[in-house]
């Protein structure tokens, strides 16, 4: 008797267990329906799409199924695609200039690409691997997310200080919004709700309703408070690098450095990383939880010794959120944080393959990190274990995958980025311990919006737009050659302690110098910011016609910002025309020395013939100045009226100028690009 049979005529005679033997079977099935639909798919093999997740504006997203990686190649205008599984390149794509961050379209056709100095957002066909289409929504756009629906896209404007909102399938340009003075990181609740964006420099974060872009609340991450032991963290939050909502999308948690400006500059004294965390229902700071050096970040070494780790640039959380992983751009470390075990870190992979990471994404499991390296231009991957597995560790897998065909960079200028960028002290003999690098506070090469103490006095970190176009060097004009900035390595960052200032530059270290002013020098490295201030067509206001008729004539500030660099600085040569410190006729008294400067007795580097007295200083170029904020040698003056009012006639001659003509004379001074 074959065996259904057995069993149905079993069943027959036993009526009540046949009943209860349907019920079992419905069950079941209901069971395996829901166990489909948690699973992805429906009853019927149809795809049902996971719910929405908070997503983040990054260099690196994956398509909608996981299974390819979108990585934005910044300085090398292209975007390539990567098959995650094959670990292959599948194409590059050309795009416009200095491309930041990407989104992807719900149905993974069409990438959407901020193209910084392009000033543009680019439309991306994925299969025909080419640019269909733009939009211009503001001065270098940044950062950028999609809506849940795919139907809007929000950008960071970082030179315009605004929010653009864009329709994803006209390209028009729906809505502009301010957004604090350099909005850069974004991050979209779940639901698409709430928009939040960092002002970058400040440390603000700012939240929108998105239905109609009405501003809901800004926040200010708080300093972390002085203490006694200097060589702890402590300090000015700033330089907001990354936000991340956590997977249940009740904390938002940022990326970003604490500064400590009371302390004369000292590579283990001023440069603190940082993560903090906000509730997003109050919309406040639980400060009690920010991680930092030597606290939550605090993992050993083999002597027993706290690992330093510096300028975090990303941040990703297991699905489940028991985990967090920080990645740490400047010494270029993984940091591994178990939330649901005190909430430090348990774990980091200590200086991962590759050059700058700055963004990473999880594979659809969780169970694998893709981070991007965006000055080797390679992926590295990381396996991770399962969320569950007690003592499991994360562990780079395999070597780096090559992202790009060809460096747009030539080798001496890609060593010379490596080094500004850098703080890994195995690979960068300018990094003292792994603890900072010339952005630390040259943050995207220019400003932090910070001051500084020196041995010389307060000093307001300059920018380096321009730096080898306007004369001499510091301040007080006390360097007239790059390699004086050994100075610089020794005593602020910590690199280069084998090297005497007073004899000639060994000729391998004499390499890094020359590598390092090769970078800097190239146009578009730091190029001079566009203002926001003119016209839509990229013309002077009338306002700003008459203060620049002011500023050659009445004010008289065309007497010392002079030549096309907007400094007299570079008159300041010898016999043969080169640029040296013994010339001091362009040094100036304007009025603004303060008690706290102090003469300068020189330096080795320049033989002790490079003394300096206080009070006088170096003309800076006032191209790109209203990007520069605070002004003065000591940061002394918080806007460009403050430079004015308070200058007199020590100061060009102001002192006449009405307050229309200082009006007139400021919206000049904001839009010289």
């Amino acid at each position: 008797m074959a065996l259904p049979q057995y069993f149905y005529r079993y069943l027959s005679r036993n009526k009540s267990l046949l009943r209860r033997g349907l019920k079992l079977a419905a069950s079941a099935m209901a069971l395996a329906v829901l166990a489909a639909i948690a699973a992805g798919c429906g009853f019927f093999g149809d795809k049902v799409e996971s719910a929405p997740a908070p997503v983040s504006g990054s260099s690196i997203v994956a398509s909608p199924d996981g299974k390819l990686l979108y990585v934005a190649n910044g300085d090398t205008n292209t975007v390539s695609v990567v098959d995650a599984a094959e670990r292959k390149v599948v194409k590059e794509i050309a795009v416009g200039k200095e491309p930041r961050e990407l989104a992807v379209s719900k149905d993974g056709k069409t990438l959407y690409v901020t193209c910084r100095y392009a000033g543009s957002v680019e439309w991306v066909d994925v299969d025909e691997g080419r640019v269909i289409g733009t939009a211009k929504p503001g001065i270098e756009p940044f950062g950028i997310v999609a809506s849940p629906d795919g139907g809007r896209l929000y950008v960071s404007n970082y030179r315009s200080g605004t929010v653009s909102v864009i329709d994803a399938a006209t390209r028009k340009v729906l809505q502009q919004v301010k957004a604090g003075d350099n909005p850069r990181a974004l991050a979209l609740t779940a639901d698409g709700g709430t928009l939040y964006v960092s002002d970058y420099l400040g440390a603000r974060t700012i939240r929108f309703r998105t239905d109609t872009m009405e501003q809901l609340g800004i926040s200010q991450l708080a300093a972390s408070p002085d203490v006694k032991d200097q060589k702890k963290s402590q300090g000015i939050a700033n330089t907001v690098e990354q936000l991340r909502l956590t997977p249940d999308g009740k904390s938002l948690w940022e990326a970003h450095l604490l500064t400590n400006t009371d302390t004369p500059i000292q590579f283990e004294e001023v440069i603190f990383p940082a993560l903090s965390v906000v509730d997003v229902g109050s919309g406040a700071e639980d400060t009690k939880v920010r991680k930092e050096l030597f606290k939550a970040m605090d993992v050993k070494d083999k002597f027993g010794k706290t690992t330093i780790v510096s300028n975090p640039t990303d941040i990703v959380f297991s699905p489940d959120g028991k985990k967090a992983y920080a990645l740490m751009g400047g010494s270029e470390d993984l940091l591994v944080f178990d939330l649901n075990r005190g909430g430090r870190a348990s774990q980091m992979i200590h200086h991962l393959p590759g050059d700058y990471p700055i963004g990473m994404v999880m594979s659809t499991d969780g169970r694998e990190l893709y981070i991007h390296n965006s000055n080797s231009h390679d992926l590295t991957y990381v396996s991770l274990p399962a969320s569950d597995e007690d003592g499991g560790r994360a562990q780079v897998d395999g070597k780096p995958l090559r992202l790009i065909a060809s460096d747009r960079l030539n080798a001496q200028q890609r060593l010379g980025k490596t080094l500004f960028y850098s703080a890994n002290s195995d690979d960068n003999p300018f990094a003292g311990n792994n603890w900072m690098s010339c952005a630390s506070c040259h943050s995207d090469g220019e400003v932090d919006m910070l001051t500084l103490t020196t041995g010389k006095g307060p000093r307001n970190v300059p920018s380096n737009v321009l730096a080898f176009e306007t004369g001499l060097f510091m301040w007080d004009g006390s360097r007239d050659d790059f390699t004086d900035y050994i100075h610089t390595v020794q005593g602020e960052m910590g690199g280069l302690s084998d090297v005497d200032p007073a004899e000639p530059m060994p000729a391998d270290k004499q390499k890094l110098f020359d590598a390092l002013e090769a970078y800097m020098r190239m146009p578009d490295a730091f190029p001079v910011p566009q203002s926001p201030y003119r016209t839509a067509d990229g013309k002077l206001t009338a306002a700003a016609e008459r203060g620049k008729a002011l500023f050659e004539g009445k004010a008289q500030c065309i007497t010392c910002h002079a030549t096309d660099a907007l400094t007299d600085s570079v008159k300041a040569v010898g016999k043969g025309g080169k640029l040296t410190t013994a010339n001091t006729d362009y040094l100036h008294d304007v009025g603004t020395v303060s008690k706290t400067d102090t003469d300068y007795a020189g330096d080795a580097r320049g033989n002790f013939t490079n003394k300096r007295v206080r009070g006088l200083y170096d003309t800076p170029t006032l191209r790109g100045i209203y990007a520069t904020a605070p002004y003065l040698h000591d940061g002394s003056a918080a806007t460009l009226e403050d430079v004015i009012k308070r200058a007199g006639d020590e100061h060009g001659h102001t002192s006449e100028l009405s307050d229309m003509e200082v009006q007139d004379l400021v919206a000049y001074l904001k839009q010289i690009e």
